[in-house]
C-alpha cells in the first residue's frame, strides 16, 4: 500500500487531502451555524443526565419480539428505533423516545418519523428528507475521531453511527445519564445474504424484523454489518463499564455475545 500511494503524485496526494478536510470543515460549519442544527443543539443540552441513575430499554426489532410480553415496558423509559412505530398498536403505547440513523429509512418513511409524538432524534445527515421541528433533534453524525472510530459522551458535539441505529441510541442512552441499559429484540441475526452496507430492494416479506412490512417489498435498505457492529457495541461495553454502568442483553434467543445476558421476565415485579 504504501508503495502505492508513492507513485501517487505529491500534488495529487495533497489536492485529495484538502479536498477532504475542506468538506469536512464545511459539515462542522454547517452544523454550527445552520439554525435547524441550532435549534437541535439547544435541545440535546436539556437532555445531559435528565435520567441519571435510571434504568432504559433500548428495542431492537428482531423477530424476537413478537415472543415478548412487552406490557411491562409500558411503565419504563424505552428507546424505540427505525421503524419500530409499525408495532405500538400491538403494544397499545409508544416508546419514550425514538433513534433513526440509516437515510434509505428516512428517505422512504420520514413523514411517518416525523409524525411520531415522542421526542425523535434523527441523523443530521437525513435532514432534507425529514420535517424539522418538534419532535424532531438532530444529531450530528461523525464517522472518525482522531482517525479512530469512538463512543460519543457528549451528543451536542456528535455521535458515531458505528453500523447501527442501536449504537446511536447507546450513546444517547449514555449521555441522558442511564446507569443500566438493557436490551431485546437485538437478535443480531439476518436471513438475506450479501455484502455488509450493500443497497438491495426488497423481494417481499420482511423475514429479519418483527414485521413483514419493516422492510416489505419494493423498500430499498442497507444489508447489515454484523462485524462492524459487535465492533461498536464492544466499544459501548468498555466505556459504560469504565463509568460504573452497565448495557445488558436481555433479548430472547439473539445471537449476540458482547453484552452479559439477562432473563428479561425477572427484570420486573408483579404485585
Amino acid at each position: 500500500m504504501k508503495s502505492i500511494v508513492k507513485k501517487i503524485p505529491l500534488t495529487t496526494r495533497v489536492y485529495g487531502e484538502t479536498r477532504v478536510a475542506l468538506k469536512k470543515t464545511r459539515r462542522r460549519i454547517i452544523w454550527w451555524t445552520d439554525p435547524r442544527a441550532s435549534h437541535s443543539r439547544q435541545r440535546l443540552a436539556v437532555y445531559r443526565d435528565r435520567h441519571k441513575g435510571e434504568r432504559c430499554f433500548i428495542l431492537g426489532n428482531g423477530p424476537s419480539l413478537k415472543r415478548m410480553d412487552l406490557s411491562p415496558l409500558r411503565h419504563e423509559v424505552t428507546f424505540g428505533l427505525n421503524r419500530i412505530y409499525l408495532l405500538f398498536p400491538e403494544m397499545g403505547f409508544h416508546t419514550t423516545y425514538h433513534v433513526v440513523a440509516n437515510e434509505l429509512v428516512v428517505r422512504q418513511f420520514g413523514a411517518d418519523i416525523a409524525a411520531l409524538p415522542m421526542p425523535t432524534f434523527v441523523s443530521w445527515a437525513t435532514r432534507d428528507h425529514i420535517a424539522a421541528g418538534d419532535p424532531v433533534v438532530f444529531w450530528r453524525p461523525i464517522r472518525e475521531r482522531d482517525g479512530l472510530p469512538h463512543f460519543s459522551h457528549n451528543a451536542v458535539r456528535g455521535i458515531w453511527e458505528g453500523a447501527t441505529v442501536t449504537y446511536a441510541a447507546m450513546q444517547l442512552a449514555y449521555y441522558f445519564g442511564f446507569e443500566t441499559v438493557y436490551l431485546i429484540g437485538v437478535d443480531h441475526d439476518f436471513t438475506t445474504p450479501g455484502q455488509p452496507h450493500a443497497e438491495v430492494v426488497s423481494g417481499g416479506d420482511d423475514p429479519n424484523h418483527f414485521h413483514p412490512d419493516y422492510f416489505g417489498k419494493g423498500t430499498t435498505w442497507n444489508l447489515p454489518d454484523l462485524e462492524g457492529s459487535e465492533y461498536a457495541y464492544r466499544l459501548a461495553r468498555q466505556h459504560f463499564e469504565a463509568d460504573r454502568r452497565q448495557i445488558l442483553d436481555a433479548t430472547v434467543g439473539g445471537k449476540l455475545t458482547v453484552f452479559p445476558k439477562i432473563n428479561y421476565a425477572e427484570l420486573f415485579t408483579y404485585p
